[in-house]
């Protein structure tokens, strides 16, 4: 059994809709009401959440946006390429990974309503990775445009949108 296929057994994770393999592993116990949220949210959110986020060079992160910030941090395998395409446009690149002394980061925070996508850097490869959500994730925040959808909104990213796009 390789490497990624015990990680996937033991940390028992399941296929993300975005590409990858995750587990949930934190959901506070507090919650904020709608009322305190804003007009982005649909009902209550938990404070916080967590996941183990695994993903394999076979796969990618295809471009998507939460209502919330995400914290992501490294953890094991080879660095992680996040693509950000900013609500003003501009695109990022981070390699989240450990090396700092070459300009890696161990861990990035992507900024509420940014779409961002992601690939493993080294081929045959994987890269196990937490991410932190706050307010907590609900599904109900997760958009995954079509790539002529983001394509409308940035023209200049073409290329890079249908790269990490699942249709």
């Amino acid at each position: 059994m390789s490497s990624k296929e015990q990680i996937i057994k033991t940390l028992n994770l399941l296929p993300h809709p975005e590409g990858g393999y995750y587990r949930e592993t934190y959901r506070s116990d507090g919650v904020i009401g709608n009322e305190n949220l804003d007009a982005s949210f649909e009902g209550t959110r938990n404070y916080s959440t967590c996941i183990y986020f695994l993903l394999t060079s076979e796969s990618f992160s295809a471009f998507h946006k939460i209502n919330q910030d995400e914290g992501w941090h490294f953890y094991k395998g080879s660095p992680i390429d996040l693509h950000i395409i900013t609500k003003e446009g501009e695109h990022k690149h981070i390699s989240i990974g450990s090396a700092i002394e070459e300009g890696q980061v161990p861990q990035y925070i992507v900024k509420a309503g940014d779409y961002f996508a992601a690939q493993v850097s080294e081929p045959d490869s994987y890269a196990l990775v937490g991410c932190t959500v706050a307010p907590g994730f609900d599904f109900r925040d997760f958009k995954m445009p079509p790539a002529e959808e983001l394509i409308d909104l940035f023209p200049v990213h073409a290329s890079l949108i249908q790269k990490f796009s699942r249709h």
